[in-house]
């Protein structure tokens, strides 16, 4: 405890520590990932509303999820321009995936590659099968709960994701150790670029994957074997004074 409190009590990673089930853990993570956009405080107030909602049984309450009948426990559940129909989707989603992989895991060990250097063919991979299913009059909104490589974006929330779940030590969880640490990407948004640029680590000016992927590299000069080890220590230079996500 005196670990989080030292840094920050507000991240969101916190919240998959209260789960001792890796199959609750992964889907807290995924779910706290997906809607890790805006301030940490209505981030936390969000998913602590949803896991409440789940009876804090995230992997129970997701398996059994029907949309047609289930829908109706998330009503109210809107977090900023992402409906209650988004969520529930959402969950439908992760509720397929489960019942044909057995487990997020293994939904995204099938997308990985052993010649790989990174995570982001797998992810794409990953994302486009739970996206699959989703009709393009579901809009824009629901597509920005998971970003897919391909299009070019950073990727943030998706490769922070796996950086809760293929790290290991205080913070991070390593429930999914087979991936193997060295293959993350940064998860980036405008914080860590400002303070990337600040620190001389990238010049690239547009906040994308590439920028994400230099990064990346540039960390691998420290610490080829887990370069992401850095991004809690980079995003936390200012965050609780900013307490805003992007």
């Amino acid at each position: 405890m005196a670990y989080r409190q030292k840094f920050s009590s507000k991240d969101p990673v916190w919240i998959l520590h209260r789960f001792n089930d890796e199959r609750d853990i992964e889907i807290a993570g995924l779910l706290t990932a997906a809607y890790a956009y805006g301030s940490v405080d209505q981030i936390n107030r969000f998913i602590n509303s949803l896991l409440e909602t789940c009876s804090n049984s995230p992997y129970e309450f997701t398996i059994n999820f029907q949309k047609r009948k289930d829908k109706k426990y998330l009503h109210g559940l809107k977090y900023r321009f992402n409906t209650a129909d988004d969520l529930a989707e959402l969950i439908a989603t992760i509720s397929t995936a489960l019942k044909a992989n057995g487990s997020l895991k293994q939904h995204f060990m099938k997308h990985m590659q052993a010649e790989e250097k990174t995570v982001l063919g797998a992810l794409s991979g990953f994302v486009a099968e739970l996206n699959s299913g989703i009709g393009k009059d579901r809009g824009r909104y629901y597509h920005y709960l998971l970003s897919d490589p391909v299009n070019g974006s950073t990727c943030k929330r998706m490769n922070l994701f796996l950086r809760w779940m293929v790290r290991k030590d205080e913070i991070d969880t390593g429930i999914w150790s087979e991936v193997g640490t060295s293959k993350l990407v940064m998860p980036v948004d405008t914080h860590i670029a400002r303070i990337s640029r600040k620190l001389g680590l990238v010049k690239r000016k547009s906040i994308d994957l590439k920028f994400a992927v230099e990064l990346t590299e540039k960390l691998r000069c420290f610490d080829s074997a887990d370069p992401v080890k850095y991004d809690f220590a980079l995003c936390h230079i200012g965050i609780d004074k900013k307490d805003f996500w992007t």
